[in-house]
């Protein structure tokens, strides 16, 4: 009997809350995607059984209805008759769908996405810089060398530049021309303009243009990033509606010439004006704050932050001042340094659990770039994009300064913390304690509170935490094995090649023993009947779903590719005995990263077939899929 479209679409859309629920749809070649108001109000039990839905699941903010290839389309065109939507795009019930995380969580991704390409130039720099001033501090005569001079240039070209570099990502990242952006980035350290770091001299002299009713101050962002970021999304919101509303025969050199001109302006006579207040409040704020120890702890866990905005480059001001009074101890000197060497036991904390390979590489360099004093690596590349590590050095760095100011620690200079900072502390004892305290505190936070989850961006996992040498060396084991296992190619087409995911005899899927596999409904691909209970990573992605049984995950992939691994036949009845995953959901992966263990035994014994099921669920997306043998 043939599927009744109008009676399926109107049953799904009851089942879902009624039109009001519905944010967007859309349908790719075998599913209805849907992003929901309100999951509470989804009748899961009674949407499995609507006629002409033959699976679901939620990915990624999506809810997903499989109904087929040839069907889906009917199907979401009586949808789109019965809500009375307009149809959408892929593209577009993506946006819906992480247009629904909490304002904070889609600040954080956006702070992310722009830091993430950048992080290989700030670390290095960051590295390097910490590794220069060091060696400055400890032979005196070398900081007067050729070679010192030329190394330091190298080191902080990144950070003296940053500006530039982030909002060339963030134009990116927002849309914009990535040349406007660079252009904004070097307009705001512009030659012409203040250092921003000088402004830590007290007798530096500050000159202001007079812009219609503004007072604008000749000071550049040298260090700066929040500024930077804004800057650049407003300019990239002013290109896309120039782009709208301007002529096409003229469009090429109205909207640069406007895009620039406007956001600059608005940069230097609103942007900059604001940061500029907000540094004078921080630093008036610091300065009380500073002189007994729970304005320590208090100023130890919110220099991050300053951090975070690029106003801590003011703090010289105050060091200079203390410095200058009777007894020239520089006290705020231990506070940076707790501060800076909780966000270094926070970031370790995330190197050393993370099981995803990227993760690690990007961790470990920060967090030693910390410990030397560095921390924007650190803070930009990991603590705050995780969040969680984040507000672990905050506590750990309040602590760590409030024993700095009751013990009395201070220092005969300015301008290094953290392990370089023994060059210049009058109290060493104390100050090893300190940083003890301040990055212990922090790893332990870090350890308890951040974990590899769906809302932490580019997290994931790779090799399991271990504490046994045994342990380790069966993780290398594994990744070698299914380094080896994954070098044969199943399935390929333009988007990218998936490889072999667990050893065995692969089969086309039309003879995999089950009619909805066979038959394509899922998606092409191909079988394995299993020779060992194992599965590795086909591919490098992103886990768009974990079964709660834990016999079947999702991939997403290069170009959307959108793969379902599905162990054995009907085991989902199995309720997740003989199965172990090793990854959740939101984790990033590499190509033969172990997922997935199975006792194939047990599944023999509750009478399924044990294949393998390999499908590119979106098969029909792509006109050139291959699979098995043909390829």
């Amino acid at each position: 009997m043939a599927l009744d479209y109008r009676k399926c679409a109107e049953e799904i859309v009851q089942h879902i809350g009624g039109r009001d629920n519905i944010a967007q749809a859309a349908h790719c070649a075998t599913r209805l995607r849907l992003v929901i108001k309100d999951n509470d109000k989804i009748d899961k039990k009674a949407l499995e059984n609507v006629d002409g839905v033959k699976g679901m699941f939620e990915n990624n903010g999506q809810l997903q209805l499989i109904i087929g290839t040839g069907t889906v389309n009917k199907v979401y065109d009586e949808f789109l008759a019965v809500t009375g939507m307009s149809a959408a795009t892929k593209d577009d019930v993506k946006a819906a769908a992480a247009a629904k995380q909490p304002v904070w969580k889609r600040m954080l991704k956006a702070l992310g996405d722009v830091f993430v390409p950048i992080l290989p130039a700030i670390v290095a720099s960051g590295l390097m810089m910490g590794l220069v001033e060091a060696l400055g501090k400890a032979i005196p005569g070398f900081a007067s060398t050729d070679w010192y001079n030329f190394l330091d240039m190298i080191a902080n070209t990144a950070f003296a530049y940053l500006p530039v570099i982030v909002a060339v990502s963030a134009a990116r990242v927002f849309g914009g021309n990535i040349f406007l952006g660079a252009v904004i980035g070097l307009a705001m350290i512009h030659s012409n303009l203040l250092n921003a770091w000088s402004l830590g001299s007290a007798d530096v002299q500050i000159d202001y243009w007079h812009l219609f009713f503004f007072n604008v101050r000749k000071v550049g962002y040298q260090g700066h990033v929040i500024p930077v970021i804004i800057a650049v999304w407003l300019m990239c919101m002013i290109e896309k509606w120039l782009h709208k509303h301007v002529p096409e025969m003229i469009d090429l050199f109205v909207t640069p010439l406007c895009t620039v001109l406007a956001t600059t302006f608005l940069t230097f006579t609103i942007i900059g004006p604001i940061f500029a207040q907000l540094e004078t409040w921080v630093l008036a704020g610091a300065q009380v704050l500073v002189r007994n120890p729970i304005g320590a702890g208090i100023m130890g866990a919110i220099y991050p932050w300053t951090v975070v905005m690029g106003l801590h480059h003011m703090y010289n001001i105050i060091e200079a001042g203390m410095l200058a009074e009777a007894g020239g101890l520089n006290t705020w000197m231990p506070i940076a340094s707790a501060a800076n060497f909780a966000q270094f036991g926070a970031c370790l904390a995330v190197g050393l659990k993370a099981r995803n390979n990227k993760t690690k590489v990007v961790a470990i360099p920060s967090s030693m770039s910390a410990a030397l004093g560095i921390t924007e690596p650190a803070i930009f590349g990991v603590n705050m994009r995780f969040f969680k590590p984040f507000i672990a050095g905050m506590i750990g760095g309040a602590v760590g300064a409030i024993f700095g100011a009751v013990t009395g620690i201070g220092a005969t200079a300015y301008g290094v913390t953290g392990i370089p900072g023994y060059l210049t502390i009058d109290k060493p004892v104390q100050y090893t304690i300190l940083l003890l305290i301040s990055g212990g505190i922090a790893f332990v936070l870090a350890n308890i509170l951040w974990r590899e989850e769906v809302d932490e961006e580019g997290a994931g996992k790779n090799l399991t935490d271990k504490t046994t040498t045994e342990e380790v060396v069966q993780d290398v084991a594994d990744a070698a094995q299914g380094a080896e296992i994954t070098s044969k190619t199943v399935i390929a087409c333009s988007a990218g090649r998936i490889a072999q995911p667990t050893p065995g005899k692969v089969i086309p899927y039309t003879e995999i023993p089950d009619p909805t596999f066979a038959a394509g409904v899922l998606g092409q691909g191909v079988g394995i009947q299993p020779e060992e209970g194992v599965v590795y990573a086909p591919m490098d992605g992103e886990i768009s779903s974990v079964a709660e049984s834990k016999h079947a995950i999702g991939i997403t992939g290069s170009d959307d590719m959108e793969l379902l691994i599905h162990v054995g036949v009907d085991t989902v009845a199995m309720n997740g005995d003989g199965f172990e995953t090793f990854v959740n959901e939101g984790d990033t992966v590499k190509k033969g990263q172990k997922l997935m263990t199975f006792d194939r035994a047990k599944i023999k014994e509750a009478g399924h077939p044990e294949t393998v099921v390999v499908l590119l669920t979106n098969s029909d997306d792509y006109e050139d899929v291959k699979f098995g043998e043909d390829i």
